[in-house]
């Protein structure tokens, strides 16, 4: 399954370089959330409506292959949804894409 996480540019290169992905959303850490948040397809450009309007820092979409993943993960309810939760750190090896996302208006 493919799971997706909205991550900033910066972010995401300093796990290529230290092998794990740490933030949990943008401002919070794993450490903060207990979690890293992530999104179903249909999900994440509401999410990225909603948490990062307005955010001005260069943004970029995480695929992520949850069959590669190193830590746990599962969906959990949130209000009358669910949403897929990390449980740990994010290895870079279970991002299969990146896609650079403009700032939204």
């Amino acid at each position: 399954m493919q799971v997706f996480h909205i991550a900033t540019v910066a972010d995401w290169a300093a796990a290529q370089a230290s092998g794990v992905y740490t933030t949990s959303t943008i401002g919070r850490t794993l450490e903060d959330e207990g979690f890293l948040h992530a999104s179903r397809g249909d999900q994440w450009e509401a999410v990225r409506e909603r948490y990062y309007r307005g955010v001005t820092t260069p943004l970029v979409l995480l695929v992520i292959d949850t069959d590669l993943l190193t830590s746990p993960w599962r969906e959990d309810p949130v209000g009358d949804d669910t949403y897929p939760h990390i449980y740990g750190p994010l290895n870079t090896q279970a991002v299969v894409t990146t896609v650079p996302l403009r700032p939204l208006p």
